[in-house]
């Protein structure tokens, strides 16, 4: 493959094997292993192997049924009922599961293979350290699986394994694909769950850009040449917040009942964040960094429900908090002793337990991101399997 086709492929982290594909051999597969950080949205069971115990109960709810029972049938650790958008990018590109890095470390498991990847986020990880919000006084920030401590998995422990001089190093990272993020959802879900005022939670976002982008400079240093850099979903649309947030205020509403103010955040999160990827870009041209538009490939789904088939209430979920989520303990109960699903077909439904979405919503996410316009620069690629 030529060099120059780099520019066109997709960046992204590796999961599960989707049913019925067979991951191809290193040498088809369009990049040598992908590199995965981030939070719950692409944790695919680092929390299963949390030997610190550094994260509390509600962090470890997605280890319990009933999330994985679509498609794995039991729990993987994966905060929805199966898989997420990284396990259907990874099989378009070719690769098994991405195995989490906390499970590698731990010596559970055994049969990991450097040409697979790793997986490094972690449920409830944020992209500022813990110490930034203890400092201001903000005490419900319990885990520091933050991204720089991804990083530093990366970088001086799994590194060392994988490569030997610097120039080999190069040569590993320059063909292997990087997802940094999603991460920063958690640094303002945080504040949002204390219900600190919007103009506070703006307060924070030079700084949750910076630690991103520090982490993509990192990466760029060592020799990544490709990386994807996804930003956050339209929090206004999110079941959580329309409860926690409920008003009489029709105003305070877009016209398909999403939350204006917090959508707007949203949409200035990723403004700022785009901007950083743009200003990164110009410094280095020779590299490869991809935006990925979460907010609008999971509008498009709020917006048209029924044509994508699903029922139409923001306010519906397959595992939904009791009443309104407690503003310290979090919005989650699923998967806590007695709660079960409601629903008898997830697949009809956005929203799995609240705060994260069903497999069906990930895979449109996904084929958004593939094979429709919700990445810049646009994904082209010679891995042909379809979502």
């Amino acid at each position: 493959m030529a060099s120059s086709s780099w520019v066109w492929f997709l960046v992204v982290l590796a999961v599960h094997v989707v049913a019925g594909a067979t991951p191809l051999s290193s040498s088809n597969r369009c990049y040598r292993a992908i590199y995965s950080f981030g939070d719950s949205l692409a944790d695919t069971g680092n929390s299963n192997y949390d030997t610190n115990h550094t994260l509390s109960s509600s962090q470890t709810l997605a280890l319990h049924v009933p999330y994985g029972e679509t498609f794995f049938h039991h729990p993987t650790g994966r905060w929805s009922d199966g898989r997420l958008i990284i396990d259907f990018i990874a099989e378009k590109m070719g690769f098994p599961l991405l195995k989490p890095y906390l499970g590698i470390k731990s010596g559970t498991i055994k049969d990991w293979k450097p040409t697979e990847g790793v997986n490094f986020a972690v449920a409830g990880a944020t992209a500022l350290d813990s110490s930034f919000y203890l400092e201001k006084g903000i005490s419900n920030v319990v885990t520091n699986y933050s991204l720089r401590v991804q990083l530093h998995w990366f970088t001086e422990e799994l590194l060392p394994s994988i490569c030997h001089s610097p120039s080999e190093c190069k040569e590993v990272l320059g063909s292997s694909l990087f997802l940094v993020g999603e991460i920063g959802g958690n640094d303002f879900n945080h504040h949002l769950f204390l219900r600190k005022s919007i103009e506070e939670l703006r307060t924070y976002v030079p700084n949750v850009i910076n630690e991103i982008s520090l982490a993509i400079r990192k990466l760029i240093d060592l020799g990544a040449q490709t990386l994807l850099v996804p930003g956050n979903f339209p929090l206004g649309c999110n079941y959580v917040y329309l409860s926690m947030f409920k008003t009489e205020d029709s105003e305070a509403y877009d016209k398909i009942g999403c939350l204006k103010w917090l959508n707007k955040f949203a949409e200035y999160f990723n403004k700022q964040l785009y901007g950083e990827i743009n200003r990164l870009q110009v410094l280095h041209p020779n590299v490869n960094i991809i935006y990925a538009d979460y907010y609008h490939a999971a509008l498009q789904i709020y917006q048209s429900p029924t044509h994508f088939g699903f029922k139409e209430s923001l306010l519906s979920a397959c595992c939904p908090p009791a009443g309104i989520p407690n503003k310290i303990k979090g919005p989650i109960d699923c998967g806590k002793p007695g709660v079960t699903v409601v629903c008898d077909d997830p697949s009809q439904f956005i929203s799995w337990d609240g705060l994260h979405l069903t497999e069906a919503a990930y895979k449109l996410i996904a084929k958004g991101l593939l094979n429709g316009p919700y990445t810049n620069p646009s994904i082209g690629s010679s891995c042909d399997s379809e979502i």
